[in-house]
């Protein structure tokens, strides 16, 4: 039986109209959302990548490289069971449609000291799923820890004060290659992402680029583990047929 029987207890998706007005509030989650990830369907803005750690008042692009924007115009609150768009076209242009993914990260966010580097953790370990905000110290091997209690499949991971690429891990790739969010470049190996090292039940592991370990720099990750008959982390390879493999998520 699955630990979690409604999975919109945890993660939802909802769908809405812009209105262009500079206030809208959008409704309909069964939960607070801690991550919130916006794309506009019917053009071509962004996406937009919030959390509760960071703040409403902070965002950053997943197709982009670019540092944190510190603004209110696309977003400017985090509510009991939705959020409050402003008048950017991003995320509330009038007639554009919209889709919203969250996912609910917990109750509080707490220091945490299982790392190297000690990290700020927003952590829900019955959904897999944590954010996590440290700063880089620039030496290989650095640990962060992630507050699941279990060993993460899918990491993201962004420098907030600079202009540089997403790293992703991924167990399916592992911990000696990576791959890029904000771009279509194949997995690239190399052990200044994350060491080299697979990541624990209770910490990942850092390299030395500049994408995830520069000294003094901050940064965000959103960690992923697997839960039974709610989450699935895997792999699959094509073999360009219309009977195409079969993925079993359980």
């Amino acid at each position: 039986d699955p630990t979690i029987a409604d999975g919109s207890t945890a993660f939802d998706a909802l769908l809405y109209t812009g209105d262009g007005q500079s206030s809208k509030a959008v409704t309909g989650y069964g939960f607070s959302p801690d991550f919130l990830w916006i794309k506009e369907r019917s053009s071509t803005s962004g996406h937009g990548l919030w959390n509760t750690v960071v703040g409403s008042s902070k965002y950053l692009s997943a197709e982009s490289s670019a540092a944190e924007y510190t603004t209110t115009t696309e977003l400017s609150s985090i509510d009991s069971a939705g959020f409050t768009v402003g008048s950017s076209g991003m995320t509330n242009q009038s007639s554009q449609t919209y889709v919203a993914w969250a996912w609910d990260a917990g109750t509080s966010t707490v220091s945490n000291t299982d790392g190297s580097i000690t990290s700020s953790v927003r952590a829900n370990p019955s959904a897999g799923f944590s954010i996590v905000s440290y700063n880089g110290d620039n030496n290989a091997g650095d640990t962060v820890g992630h507050g699941l209690n279990a060993t993460c499949e899918w990491i993201l991971i962004k420098n907030r004060d600079d202009a540089f690429t997403w790293y992703v891990y991924h167990s399916a790739v592992g911990a000696t290659k990576y791959l890029r969010l904000d771009t279509s470049n194949a997995e690239t190996t190399g052990s200044g992402a994350f060491n080299n090292t697979t990541p624990t039940s209770s910490v990942f592991s850092l390299g030395q680029d500049n994408a995830v370990n520069d000294g003094s720099k901050e940064y965000i990750a959103y960690c992923w583990a697997p839960v039974e008959g709610y989450s699935a982390f895997g792999s699959y390879t094509g073999n360009g047929s219309a009977d195409g493999p079969f993925v079993h998520t359980g």
